[in-house]
């Protein structure tokens, strides 16, 4: 196991930054997840570390170790990609054994790494097929089984669910956050998708056009985003978002509504124009309040969402515990919880928050 660290990490193509100085230190042992839109760098930074994409500057510290000049061969890590990337003509062994023959290990050693890889994936079954004989998840198992026998300092995940439908997707997130707690090495997982960041991560990274927004455990992520942009991009369904004012401590709607905002949390210079969120179970149905008109109704047997617009054409989420009433085409008022605002300026998009943690 390992400790990683990026110092100003760069890359660029030409004059254009694709990369543009990231600073991280991952824990050994840590599970960290790269979360962000396509496009944003996540994968580029992935195979900047296992050493497939040269760098343009900075440092990638592997055990206290520069690795900058070091081969992918010599850094100690082991990718799983999300193309499964297994040899064809070759069963699930020899897919299994074939990077560490090419290590010349011994065959007692390889048999050895295989079986226990095999047991701790349950792919016992499947040593002898080939991969067109497999299903994805069982392939995904493979891949990940011939990184586990290499015994590597680092595993390196780029996206590799995303071939997989829903129902495997959850049973594969599963799968990697107990091999994690098993064997306890350092990991890094890349993905677009917030849900696996939320659920499998020890620390995110969010990343936007080649730039760090926040890195942190996933709760204070969530609780405390650092700005517009992870709060609406860490939680599903996305944080509403309605433009105001503060006046007199509080802020005042486009739509005219007043929300208290709890003392001593915000930053409430006065007149200052701001963007209040609130995550859709932060408002509910009431007898009075912000108006909705809504326009569809999901309902999921247990809970229910309501999509629809404030006055001022706001797009608002409400999520409903149960199985609501309400129908699409209603104007109903909303109740907001106001200890569950976030407030960030309107100019800079940062938060308003006087204390995050990151």
């Amino acid at each position: 196991m390992a400790d990683l660290e990026l110092r100003g990490v760069r890359k660029a193509y030409g004059a254009f930054d694709v990369i543009k100085g990231v600073d991280l230190s991952i824990a050994e042992g840590e599970f960290c997840v790269f979360v962000g839109p396509s496009g944003c760098g996540k994968s580029t930074l992935l195979r900047m570390i296992s050493g497939l994409e040269p760098i343009t500057g900075g440092e990638v510290r592997i055990g206290g170790e520069v690795v900058n000049h070091l081969g992918p061969a010599e850094r100690g890590l082991a990718m799983v990609f999300q193309s499964y990337a297994l040899y064809p003509h070759m069963t699930v062994r020899q897919n299994l054994s074939f990077g560490l023959e090419n290590m010349r290990a011994p065959r007692a050693e390889i048999e050895a790494r295989i079986t226990t890889a095999a047991q701790m994936l349950q792919i016992e079954k499947l040593l002898d097929r080939r991969p067109k004989d497999l299903s994805g998840g069982q392939r995904q198992r493979v891949a990940i089984g011939r990184a586990v026998v290499r015994e590597p300092r680092v595993f390196l995940f780029d996206e590799p669910l995303s071939n997989l439908d829903a129902e495997l997707r959850v049973e594969m997130r599963g799968e990697i956050s107990r091999l994690h707690r098993r064997i306890g090495n350092t990991m890094i997982y890349v993905t677009h998708d917030q849900v696996e960041a939320m659920t499998m991560a020890d620390k995110i990274a969010v990343l936007r056009d080649g730039q760090l927004e926040q890195f942190g455990r996933p709760l204070d992520l969530y609780n405390a985003p650092a700005n517009l942009f992870v709060a609406g991009f860490i939680g599903s369904p996305r944080m509403n978002f309605f433009p105001g004012r503060i006046d007199r401590g509080a802020v005042r709607l486009a739509t005219g509504d007043v929300v208290a905002l709890p003392a001593g949390r915000f930053e409430t210079d006065e007149g200052k124009e701001v963007t209040l969120g609130i995550r859709p179970n932060g408002l509910r149905p009431a007898d009075s309040g912000l108006r909705l008109t809504v326009a569809s109704v999901e309902r999921l047997g247990g809970e229910s969402y309501l999509y629809g617009s404030a006055p001022d054409g706001t797009a608002v989420t409400v999520h409903c515990a149960g199985q609501t009433p309400v129908e699409p085409g209603a104007d109903i008022p909303l109740a907001l919880d106001g200890g569950e605002v976030h407030l960030f300026s309107a100019k800079s998009g940062r938060s308003l928050r006087k204390e995050i943690r990151s």
